[in-house]
């Protein structure tokens, strides 16, 4: 059923928008080869830095149609708790945005970002995606830093999937961080699916 709606996403200040199973794929495809075309190929890892949102869905969905191995980052957390999964996930891209809005104010990003960028040992980042979610005023690194919509612009709405093993990793969770290091949990790709769909039919019939 492609025309039904995959998610409803309601925003900070209330707005509601809802995508279809057929646009959320094509959103998915498009930005998954804008990725390819950045260089991430199967076995890379991808740091996601973002607010709530859709995007934050396609951004997962997309490391995980061409093989990449995503991490999402909380994004209340920190600089300094980007910079240590960075380091420990040895992240070749950060996907993040300009702002969010929590409590109808706007907080930034992509600074935090920039500052866990500067703290060093940062070396295997190539490349950040910006999403423009607050049209805040951000600085973006010439010949690292790209625009979201720059991304997937003129690519294909289809994108054959990286076909990768049972037990290649999907993403990695980490830990919270708050008694010390943070801890990356790695789920492999097939437990993770076999897991989510045994849940969906048993625990939600």
């Amino acid at each position: 059923q492609p025309n039904k709606t995959a998610i409803i996403f309601e925003a900070d200040n209330g707005q509601v928008t809802r995508i279809t199973y057929k646009d959320l794929y094509h959103r998915v495809c498009r930005f998954a080869n804008g990725l390819k075309k950045l260089g991430i190929t199967k076995g890379d890892r991808v740091l996601i830095y973002l607010p709530m949102s859709i995007e934050a869905v396609i951004a997962m969905q997309a490391c995980a149609r061409i093989g990449a191995i995503h991490s999402v980052v909380f994004g209340g957390f920190s600089a300094k708790s980007v910079q240590e999964r960075i380091v420990d996930a040895k992240a070749r891209l950060v996907i993040t945005a300009d702002g969010q809005y929590r409590g109808g104010k706007e907080m930034p990003l992509k600074p935090a970002v920039d500052e866990a960028l500067a703290m060093g040992g940062c070396d295997s980042i190539e490349k950040v995606v910006v999403y423009k979610r607050t049209g805040g005023d951000i600085k973006m690194a010439a010949g690292r830093d790209s625009w979201w919509h720059d991304v997937e612009a003129a690519q294909s709405d289809v994108c054959e999937p990286e076909w990768v093993n049972a037990e290649h990793p999907l993403f990695i969770l980490y830990t919270s961080g708050s008694t010390g290091k943070p801890k990356g949990i790695q789920h492999s790709t097939a437990g993770y699916l076999l897991w989510a769909h045994l849940t969906m039919n048993w625990t939600f019939d």
